[in-house]
């Protein structure tokens, strides 16, 4: 059971779900430097993408796959079904903080 599979379906054709384990929900928050906000702002008066925001992103998507795939090996499952990854600006004009939340439901597949 090293490998946790992560499906974005919650029906999988040809793989039989032995068990439901229950509901898997990962949350990632993370505060964004003030130097980096500052620069966003032109960016987002002028346009063009932000590398390091983009960065950011990828290591909080990276950091919450694999502790959703730690949360699914705890209840006893083998796999994820129904899996989403949202991300969003909670943070105030003085302190951007940025969250990600993952969501499935761990389950016992063949």
């Amino acid at each position: 059971m090293n490998n946790v599979r992560i499906f974005t379906t919650p029906i999988l054709d040809g793989i039989k779900i032995k068990e439901y384990k229950g509901l898997v929900i990962v949350r990632n928050v993370r505060a964004i430097n003030v130097v980096r906000d500052f620069f966003t702002v032109f960016r987002d008066f002028f346009g063009g993408r932000s590398g390091s925001y983009q960065k950011v992103i990828k290591v909080m998507q990276d950091e919450i796959i694999t502790e959703t795939k730690e949360e699914v090996k705890k209840l006893g499952a083998n796999a994820i079904v129904d899996f989403s990854l949202d991300f969003e600006n909670i943070g105030s004009k003085r302190k951007s903080l940025l969250m990600a939340t993952a969501k499935g439901t761990a389950v016992i597949i063949e």
